[in-house]
């Protein structure tokens, strides 16, 4: 049950992130603000959860974790309902702002904490759980927003988000065990991996270490190599995802009323591939993240020859979400395991998707603005994508070839979370 406290967390802060795109023309016209400062609302989120879920983490690195995720879901409540109460645009994109800063703690917290009420194996299958209620609310988020705003208003959308955001917080409140909150390290229970499966490092002293200790899991060159995949495979779907409903009306020749449904689709295949990379990543990890990159190198090129056909089009967006976020879990676990549990590297594979994003967003706007079309951002993605799949190569060799020498008592990753313990 504590599980889905947690999924049910990240249902309602996944809807908060994704509602507002179908929200943004009624929004513009109420608050009185031109379409790209409603824009404002879609970026400035995503910009303050990815400085947001590294210095909300920090400043709470000593506090037992249940009491934190708690706290981060009123911050929740209290940004949402700021939204709906808005008398101004000032006031909205304040609101969005507190609300984006639970965003990425909760889920780098989250997940250790969801590791931790489960056995080892199924680490990764905990993860997915709770990342579950994202992929749930990007499926329904833009279409929940358009049809209550459209019956009852935009602010009616934030006022029910703000109820979910009270029921996450009470049943995280209720149903999640204090001892798996008390910040006992991914290692001690739920760690799998390299420095799970050890049980050493600040992980195996818990969740609670200062910062400083935190800080010394970053001398990891495979927290870095991890957090780096990350970035690159993020950068590469999404920055073809930000373009997605001018490729599906203005290359495939869908109408606008397609987009839609067409999202929907797409959002499924996250729900699929959130599911099965889960229970990949607690097989075979590295091999998981390796296929899942290559997958989704190989749809965006695919996608990007075969834009102009419908069928392929809808094939191609599922494709597009299941390998995508089939990544996610395993990538979590593998950065919280390389660094030794503690929270701070969690929080910072959050805020390495968002860079992604927005620089992968970024990128694909470059080639359309450079006259290469709307077909060009699945190409750029997947050459982003293919730069990831090199880097997870590096990781996945240089975790063996440390695992050899930790057996061997020469020292590499194997010892890293007793060099985070003793520094």
């Amino acid at each position: 049950m504590g599980l889905l406290a947690l999924a049910l967390g990240g249902f309602g802060i996944g809807l908060t992130e994704f509602v507002i795109a179908g929200l943004l023309p009624q929004v513009s016209d109420d608050l009185n603000v031109s379409t790209a400062a409603a824009g404002w609302l879609i970026s400035g989120y995503a910009l303050t959860v990815a400085v947001g879920a590294i210095a909300v983490t920090a400043t709470t690195a000593a506090l037992p974790q249940k009491p934190v995720l708690v706290a981060l879901l009123a911050l929740f409540v209290a940004g949402n309902l700021l939204s709906a109460l808005a008398p101004t645009y000032g006031v909205m994109l304040l609101g969005r702002v507190v609300a984006a800063l639970c965003h990425g703690s909760f889920f780098g917290i989250g997940s250790l904490v969801a590791r931790r009420l489960v056995p080892p194996e199924r680490a990764s299958r905990a993860v997915a759980t709770m990342f579950a209620g994202l992929t749930v609310a990007n499926v329904l988020g833009v279409p929940f927003g358009a049809l209550v705003g459209e019956r009852w208003g935009w602010r009616a959308t934030f006022w029910a988000i703000t109820g979910i955001g009270v029921g996450a917080l009470a049943a995280v409140a209720v149903l999640v065990p204090g001892w798996a909150g008390a910040g006992g390290g991914a290692g001690v229970r739920g760690g799998g991996g390299e420095a799970g499966a050890r049980g050493g490092g600040a992980g195996a002293r818990g969740g609670r270490a200062d910062l400083r200790t935190q800080a010394r899991a970053f001398r990891s060159t495979q927290v870095w190599l991890t957090l780096t995949a990350t970035a690159l495979g993020y950068g590469g779907m999404f920055g073809a995802f930000s373009y997605l409903a001018y490729t599906f009306t203005r290359v495939a020749g869908f109408s606008s009323t397609d987009v839609a449904w067409l999202l929907v689709v797409y959002g499924s295949g996250l729900v699929v591939g959130n599911i099965a990379g889960g229970r990949g990543a607690d097989h075979n990890r590295d091999a998981t993240l390796l296929v899942s990159l290559a997958g989704l190198a190989t749809t965006l090129a695919v996608f990007g020859v075969l834009a102009d056909s419908r069928p392929a089009s809808v094939v191609l967006v599922f494709l597009l979400g299941v390998f995508g976020f089939a990544t996610v879990p395993g990538m979590i676990t593998r950065v919280t395991d390389a660094a030794g549990g503690v929270p701070l590297a969690a929080s910072a594979n959050v805020s390495a998707s968002n860079v992604g994003n927005a620089v992968g967003a970024w990128a694909g706007g470059l080639v359309i603005s450079a006259g290469f079309g709307y077909a060009a951002p699945l190409f750029v993605g997947a050459g982003i994508v293919a730069v990831g799949l090199g880097v997870m190569g590096v990781a996945a060799r240089g975790a063996v070839g440390a695992r050899g020498e930790g057996r061997r008592g020469t020292g590499g990753e194997e010892v890293q979370g007793e060099e985070v313990q003793g520094a």
